[in-house]
């Protein structure tokens, strides 16, 4: 018995001493031994997408409609659709009208809702776009909260060139431009150019700026350089500010702009110009026409062709419903005919250069609406076509070195601008 206790002893005890000869050998030979590796594909743990933010709200579980404003729809009508109580419309009425006035939402006009994405669809917030590039938003949270912003705007730098066929305005939109670019151009050379005597065969190169948000038609901005080409006389627009304001000027440094305007309204055609006997249209007697007759078409605006005192606003025989404005101890300007004045034109008031005294008509003695313009120097009857005023404010001493630099780079830009059709007049 004893003897069987013995052996057994000595089989565990050597079962013990193999377990730590083979751990003590499994530890040396793990050294050596290089372990399974496995591959991950760490496309399958990629970071989630960031959040959608709206108008810096995160949209991912809302949703967006646009709409446009419908003619005679309020803004009550629109957010009642939303889920917006009377309450809320209340404090949205109640809110300083300098930070958002209901009154002037108008009528076909974007807007945009953000809403919860449920039956009830409650609106988180109302944004309306006056224009393209500025939004005006109501946030619904615990009260009704106001945010003015404008979107992401991009400035395309775009060329127009063009031979004038017609008309300025067919030529620039043949060329690619908009109607808001003729009336740009017809401004920056109001003074220079006499757009009712433009000929066939007259040019221009034109270098402006044209904005976008979100890929889409803004609208445009200055012109920054231009070439106009009218009656075998090169004109060059360069765009710079000596400290007060853009302004264009020559290449000697002259401002296009000038004491007066070239003419009181926008492209139409002359009818009938100044001369000492002229058939009447009405009267059907030779008697003399001492203005510019210019046929428009009825309410077309009638502008001071520059800065002055009306001392006559008043229905005055033949001429109809005429107004007269004193510029300075040796100008006057008559403007006759008109189906109505300006807003607060009466005698006494001051004018601006470029300010509307009334609208085209055919009152008094005519046969159709048209303007008669007058232009008398010294009190005496001058032809209005051949004015030829001062220039206002030239580039100052102190500005000519840095203006100099800017209308040589921008000269050579526009004469570097070929166009084959041009060469024939050039």
């Amino acid at each position: 018995m004893k003897k069987t206790f013995i052996v057994a002893g000595s089989v565990i005890a050597g079962l013990v001493v193999a377990y730590f000869i083979i751990a003590n050998v499994s530890q040396r030979m793990a050294k050596y031994i290089e372990p399974d590796v496995v591959e991950v594909d760490s496309s399958e743990f990629k970071a989630p997408p960031p959040p959608k933010i709206l108008y810096g709200i995160i949209v991912d579980s809302m949703t967006v409609e646009e709409g446009v404003i419908k003619r005679n729809e309020n803004l009550s009508e629109i957010l009642s659709r939303y889920n917006i109580s009377p309450q809320t419309m209340a404090e949205i009425g109640n809110l300083p009208r300098d930070s958002f006035n209901v009154r002037r939402l108008q009528s076909r006009k974007p807007y945009t809702i953000i809403h919860e994405n449920d039956s009830l669809k409650t609106a988180k917030a109302f944004i309306y776009h006056p224009n393209p590039i500025d939004f005006m938003m109501l946030k619904f949270d615990d009260n009704v909260k106001v945010y003015v912003g404008k979107n992401k705007v991009d400035t395309i730098r775009e060329v127009a060139i063009g031979i004038i066929e017609t008309s300025l305005y067919n030529s620039i939109l043949e060329a690619g431009g908009s109607p808001m670019l003729v009336n740009e151009l017809a401004d920056v050379y109001a003074w220079e150019i006499d757009f009712f005597g433009l000929q066939k065969g007259d040019a221009f190169k034109v270098i402006y700026e044209r904005f976008e948000v979100n890929g889409q038609d803004a609208s445009m901005g200055k012109i920054i350089g231009s070439w106009f080409r009218h009656e075998g006389k090169p004109h060059y627009a360069v765009q710079y500010d000596q400290g007060e304001g853009n302004e264009y000027f020559d290449e000697e440094g002259k401002s296009l702009r000038k004491t007066f305007l070239k003419a009181p309204l926008r492209f139409s055609r002359i009818s009938s110009r100044f001369s000492r006997s002229r058939l009447h249209p009405v009267l059907k007697i030779r008697r003399p026409h001492t203005g510019v007759d210019y046929a428009a078409p009825r309410g077309t605006p009638v502008v001071a062709v520059g800065d002055g005192t009306v001392i006559m606003a008043a229905y005055k025989g033949g001429g109809g419903n005429s107004v007269k404005v004193k510029h300075n101890g040796n100008y006057t300007t008559g403007y006759l005919h008109l189906s109505r004045y300006g807003k607060g034109i009466k005698r006494g008031v001051k004018v601006t250069q470029g300010q509307v005294i009334g609208y085209v008509g055919s009152t008094g003695l005519a046969t159709g609406p048209h303007l008669d313009f007058r232009f008398w120097k010294n009190g005496k009857a001058v032809d209005p076509l051949k004015i030829d005023p001062p220039s206002a404010n030239p580039i100052k001493e102190d500005h000519w070195a840095p203006y100099s630099k800017v209308m040589k780079v921008m000269v050579t830009e526009l004469d570097n601008i070929y166009v084959k059709e041009l060469d024939s007049i050039l």
